[in-house]
């Protein structure tokens, strides 16, 4: 984990403008969900904006320049185009022109399965420095008049530079320690959006069963977090810190008090950034970095779950 950059748009969305918006009002959406504020693209600003500026700042933070990628994993359910990826989009605009560069879809837990992605690219020897993004513009496909999932979600972008090691190896080595990556499809009607080029020929808008997906969610994240720490033997005391997909304090919470993760430990960022898909893991990651909360050699647990279902987590050493 060479380094890590981040990218919010400017426009602030506090739950009290949406409350002019919808029928709804700040107590609602803090109670249930914590969120107090998201932002929101600008017109004209898109989802490989947002990318390409924290693969920049993840670039800047590794003191590396784009000629040192030879891969790019961006994890996003809202592409600039049906294609090309917006993975080669990127690519173009940092001026890459050799390697790889492709999308990943699985929603929320896409930077998960980005992560996982390209490390197992890199460790097979088929790159030797990678950019994983996840980014999202969520605003464009909310239903603005649906209440109940208007207010949830945000806009914005992160990246990591991930990076073959010469190193041995051994307990403390730096990197990918552990992964599990799952899916369900029989749960596809739970959250999901509405459109697509094949069946409606529209973008469409996102749909979700609240409480359902709420339920599953703290199961899941207790299923892969577990398999994760069998993998690597490692127990919950020992984590630094748990950076979990932020799409809900109150799964949150549940989920860390399930797996005995002390409530010091968790990094939160959906108080201000609101559910930002895939993007969610990446932004948290930077705003602790960049504070000085995560340090290096600390043991970094990421965890998400999203439409599919899909869900999954990975255990890192900064």
């Amino acid at each position: 984990m060479a380094g890590v950059g981040s990218a919010l748009p400017e426009r602030v969305v506090t739950n009290d403008d949406l409350a002019r918006m919808v029928d709804t009002s700040d107590e609602w959406i803090v109670s249930r969900t914590g969120i107090k504020e998201r932002r929101l693209a600008a017109d004209g600003e898109y989802t490989s904006d947002l990318a390409e500026r924290a693969a920049r700042a993840a670039l800047a933070s590794a003191g590396y320049s784009p000629d040192d990628i030879d891969l790019i994993v961006l994890a996003t359910a809202t592409p600039d185009n049906t294609f090309p990826s917006t993975a080669v989009a990127v690519q173009h605009r940092l001026g890459i022109t050799r390697g790889a560069a492709f999308d990943v879809a699985a929603v929320c837990s896409g930077f998960v399965y980005a992560m996982t992605t390209a490390d197992a690219l890199i460790a097979q020897g088929l790159a030797k420095r990678a950019l994983v993004i996840g980014a999202e513009t969520f605003s464009r496909i909310l239903d603005w008049e649906d209440r109940t999932t208007c207010v949830l979600f945000g806009d914005g972008a992160g990246a990591v530079v991930l990076e073959a090691s010469d190193g041995s190896g051994g307990e403390n080595a730096r990197g990918v320690i552990a992964a599990c990556l799952r899916s369900d499809g029989s749960h596809k009607e739970k959250l999901f959006v509405d459109g697509g080029p094949s069946t409606t020929q529209t973008v469409g808008h996102l749909r979700m069963r609240g409480q359902e997906v709420f339920r599953f969610a703290v199961s899941a994240t207790v299923d892969v977090v577990e398999d994760v720490f069998a993998k690597a033997d490692v127990t919950a005391e020992e984590i630094d810190w748990f950076v979990p997909h932020q799409a809900n304090k109150r799964i949150i919470d549940s989920s860390a008090r399930k797996l005995g993760i002390a409530p010091e430990k968790v990094i939160l960022t959906v108080q201000h950034h609101g559910n930002t898909s895939a993007a969610s893991i990446p932004l948290a990651l930077a705003e602790a970095a960049a504070d000085g909360r995560i340090k290096r050699g600390d043991l970094v647990l990421l965890e998400a779950m999203g439409g599919g279902f899909t869900w999954g987590a990975v255990l890192v050493r900064w």
